[in-house]
């Protein structure tokens, strides 16, 4: 499948917010009308991306890469578009990391050619294609995390009984301390897991890697003092020989945290025998957000380096106002993100006029399935019929709920819409 290939899906009822009479249109029809999300028909609830945000966030992180000489392989968990993928790849990415199986499978239907997957695999079924994937494209590079000798085994059983042809190219998870998430949590056991790579024929070890987020009582201090324990694992590891023969040597992390930090100690890796290939992984940038990424993103801390624009708004309609204090919307858990945060209302567009006001003295309390929950306060002029236009805090979590997204311009034209593979 390509790119092409998704402009000629026909729309229809799976597509939420969609206008009802785009029906039978293909999806490069319906964006060639450059309809207006507020007067043409939309119907909400609608998550709209914007058009100048996205592309501002896409342009920043690029920049950021470059100047501070990192490769750069966002996270496509975040969006599963493509045509994200795509554009993040157009602008200087190295490729695209991911988290699972299906996710990779997705990917490459869109021909992504530098995979980073950021997860041990183990299962046997996704080990045979990727087997079967490598083999049948040699332009196709893959390296996944190893962090046990268990899962080594496990995949060095996997592709020799699929016959694999290629080694899979692999990076030794160091994990971000007790209580972390995964990972090898002592350099003696990282060193173990590298002998056993090292003895297996369907494996090569390429580098180190691992995630700095999790970082127990994380901070700039203990998130520093953690990379530099992965960059001198990468030393150790080259100076003892374990990357003979490579071309590069991939040392890799980075979240949505603390890419700064990651900046900083990476500039610090010492020369080793072949040239390193840092690779950041953040992903939420793509459309940031108006919650838990706009406190934590590192541009927060060196604002002289630029800054992410929340780039969703998520529209919802008033549907009831039983009381003066309350209103009820007709988006709710299934339409946006609440795992970190609730919706935070931004703007009322006043059905009467079409007028487009901010949402002073009215408050998201809640969410049912359906319907979001609305304190009002006296003066917030709120009407059954108005549209609220809210923020959302994770982009993860915004993205998996709409598979097809209207992107919009500031003036409300429609200009393409994202299609996204959860």
């Amino acid at each position: 499948m390509t790119l092409e290939d998704l402009a000629q899906e026909r729309v229809d009822f799976r597509f939420k917010g969609l206008p009802p009479e785009a029906d039978g249109l293909t999806v490069a029809e319906l964006a060639a009308r450059r309809l207006n999300l507020f007067t043409d028909g939309f119907t909400t609830p609608v998550l709209a991306l914007s058009a100048e945000r996205l592309e501002h966030n896409l342009a920043l992180m690029e920049t950021y890469a470059t100047r501070h000489g990192l490769a750069f392989a966002p996270h496509g968990k975040t969006s599963m578009a493509p045509q994200l993928f795509q554009r993040q790849i157009e602008h200087g990415a190295w490729g695209i990391t991911l988290a699972v199986p299906h996710q990779v499978r997705v990917a490459r239907e869109f021909g992504i050619e530098r995979i980073f997957l950021a997860n041990e695999l183990v299962d046997a079924a996704a080990l045979r294609w990727l087997a079967s994937e490598l083999a049948g494209d040699p332009s196709f590079r893959f390296v996944c995390y190893v962090d046990s000798v268990r899962g080594v085994e496990l995949m060095e059983a996997a592709l020799t009984a699929a016959g694999a042809s290629r080694p899979v190219d692999v990076v030794v998870e160091l994990g971000a301390g007790e209580g972390a998430r995964t990972g090898v949590r002592t350099e003696a056991e990282c060193a173990a897991v590298a002998d056993a790579v090292a003895s297996a024929t369907a494996l090569r070890l390429v580098g180190v890697a691992g995630y700095e987020g999790e970082v127990p009582q994380a901070d700039g201090d203990r998130v520093r003092a953690w990379l530099r324990r992965l960059v001198a694992l990468a030393a150790d590891f080259d100076k003892a020989g374990r990357f003979t023969g490579l071309d590069e040597i991939v040392v890799s992390a980075g979240g949505s945290a603390w890419f700064d930090a990651v900046a900083d100690v990476f500039a610090e890796i010492p020369e080793l025998s072949v040239p390193v290939l840092k690779l950041l992984r953040s992903g939420a940038y793509v459309s940031h957000d108006d919650g838990h990424y706009r406190h934590l993103t590192p541009f927060n801390r060196v604002p002289e380096e630029g800054a992410l624009h929340p780039a969703f708004r998520l529209w919802a309609q008033v549907v009831s106002r039983p009381t003066p204090e309350q209103a009820f919307t007709n988006a709710g858990k299934r339409d946006a993100a609440y795992d970190l945060d609730l919706p935070e209302a931004q703007v009322v567009r006043e059905l009467r006029s079409g007028e487009v006001r901010d949402a002073s003295g009215v408050t998201v309390t809640g969410l049912s399935d359906q319907h979001g929950w609305v304190r009002t306060e006296p003066g917030a002029g709120l009407e059954v019929g108005d549209w609220l236009g809210m923020g959302l805090s994770h982009p993860c979590t915004s993205f998996d709920k709409w598979q097809l997204i209207p992107v919009v311009e500031a003036d409300g034209t429609v200009v393409d819409y994202v299609r996204t593979f959860f």
